[in-house]
């Protein structure tokens, strides 16, 4: 009997003619949590889709418990007890959280009917195993991130799956429901389920994962225990080479004051928030997933209007009333969902970086393409965006390519002040150096930046000062110099807590 669960020896998959594994290797073993670590575009997501069946490898072999399988749909894989849980979730809105837990697989009367009162009861009976408490008829639409997650391993476990895959679980949920989250990985781990657990933070991986493996490239480079390897050599693995500085944020003296929002409030979503944003200044705006920093930038921007309050620039009174007349005024705003909001994922690079500058490549109502081609490809080129031709579709690009393609739509506008909401979420630590630096870059030429950032880390190692907000209202304010893990978390969490204001 195999010690390993789940093993992939020599695994290589291309796609039109570009490889992207080259003979990797990757084993599991029952009751373990096991990081899956990689850049974007280091071939993890194709070896996730080679092992629930989305793909099929081109050479090497999948063995199950020592045995050899192969599986043609994710149909098999399931049967098999393998399930995943994406970034993206797939619960259907309008079912409740039973019907979604035993969707196509619904137990049925003698008469062929859906036995309803069995599959409430056999729902309620499996979330409470894991130790998670809902109502079983409340619809799908109307829950939290972090309980549709919850929703999705109970559907995970009621299949009898003995390997989990999960990918990026945590990138949207609060501390707490992160906290909630390991509680309920850990308790699989204890019962025998092996899980396969994907995360660009690297400091959960410290928390929650029993081994490492690293890709690069499309390639295998190492599996280690978590206990023997550092986050430096982590980093140095991932990306070939030592990231000195994560966070290289240049001391640049701030100018004059360029932003003013002045008891700016949205009913429903947030009220009272007031600050200054300078020229060559990074303004992070911190606070658990819900606070109301999404909402008030897009209020400055103009994409949901402020019921009251005033916002300035220069000293100027403007009403801002569309994103059309915010980029008129030199504002540019980078949202925090890119698939969403920031690209439309079935055009090519080209399109989406001159969608905001239409107008100016236009000429009597006809697009020029080869000045629109030429602004892209410099727009491109000074992102260092990786694919194979602009002409590429913005949804074949990895994460963090993604997000250069929407930073260089941006800037092709020539901001005077750029909203950055989550500028680094889902993105590799190379990706997330590669935009710190250029952050940093632009606040050294003038540039006045408001950075809505969840991770710590980033929020004390490139803001020049932070405000913090909980439920809608500001409860924090500090200069770079008081702002402190512990301060963030207090004012995030709790009751106001007041620094210096500057």
């Amino acid at each position: 009997m195999s010690e390993h669960i789940l093993e992939l020896k020599k695994i290589s998959k291309s796609f039109s003619g570009v490889e992207v594994l080259h003979e990797v290797a990757f084993s599991l073993r029952p009751g373990e949590v096991h990081a899956l670590l990689g850049e974007n575009g280091a071939g993890k997501s194709t070896l996730v889709k080679i092992i629930t069946g989305v793909h099929q490898p081109d050479h090497g072999e999948i063995l199950l418990n020592g045995v050899p399988v192969h599986f043609n749909d994710t149909r098999e894989s399931r049967k098999a007890g393998i399930a995943a849980i994406y970034q993206e979730l797939s619960l259907f809105p309008d079912l409740d959280v039973a019907e979604n837990i035993f969707v196509g697989r619904q137990p049925v009367t003698a008469g062929g009917r859906i036995d309803w009162k069995k599959l409430y009861k056999e729902a309620e009976q499996l979330l409470s195993s894991l130790g998670v408490h809902l109502d079983m008829k409340q619809k799908a639409r109307s829950l939290s991130i972090a309980q549709q997650q919850m929703v999705e391993i109970a559907r995970a476990i009621s299949i009898n799956a003995r390997i989990l895959i999960m990918d990026e679980p945590t990138s949207s949920l609060t501390l707490n429901e992160v906290a909630e989250l390991f509680r309920l990985v850990r308790r699989l781990r204890e019962d025998g389920t092996a899980i396969i657990f994907i995360s660009h933070r690297l400091e959960e991986l410290f928390e929650i994962a029993d081994r490492v493996t690293v890709f690069r490239d499309g390639s295998y480079i190492d599996t280690r225990s978590m206990k023997d390897i550092s986050r430096d050599e982590l980093i140095r693995l991932m990306v070939g080479r030592t990231i000195s500085k994560l966070f290289p944020k240049q001391d640049v003296e701030a100018g004059d004051v360029i932003l003013q929002v002045e008891n700016l409030s949205r009913t429903g979503a947030f009220e009272n928030i007031s600050f200054e944003l300078h020229k060559g200044e990074i303004l992070g705006m911190a606070g658990l997933v819900g606070a109301g920093r999404t909402n008030v930038a897009r209020a400055i921007f103009g994409v949901e209007p402020p019921t009251s309050g005033r916002i300035l620039i220069e000293g100027r009174k403007v009403m801002i009333t569309s994103s059309r007349k915010a980029k008129e005024l030199g504002l540019a705003y980078v949202p925090e969902d890119r698939q969403l909001h920031g690209l439309i994922p079935a055009m090519s690079i080209t399109s989406n970086i001159s969608l905001t500058m239409l107008e100016d490549y236009a000429w009597r109502g006809w697009l020029r393409d080869e000045v629109e081609r030429k602004a892209a490809y410099a727009g491109a080129r000074q992102m260092e965006v990786r694919a194979s031709h602009i002409w590429q579709n913005a949804r074949e690009l990895s994460g963090g390519n993604q997000q250069k393609v929407v930073l260089a739509k941006w800037l092709s506008t020539k901001p005077r002040i750029l909203i950055l909401d989550e500028p680094t979420r889902g993105i590799d630590v190379g990706a997330k150096a590669a935009v710190h630096a250029l952050m940093s870059k632009l606040a050294s030429e003038g540039m006045a930046i408001l950075m809505i950032s969840s991770e710590l880390p980033e929020v004390l190692g490139m803001s020049d000062r932070v405000i913090v907000m909980r439920e809608g209202r500001m409860t924090g304010h500090f200069t770079r110099a008081e702002a402190t893990q512990e301060k963030i978390i207090s004012a995030a969490t709790q009751a106001a807590t007041k620094g210096s204001i500057s």
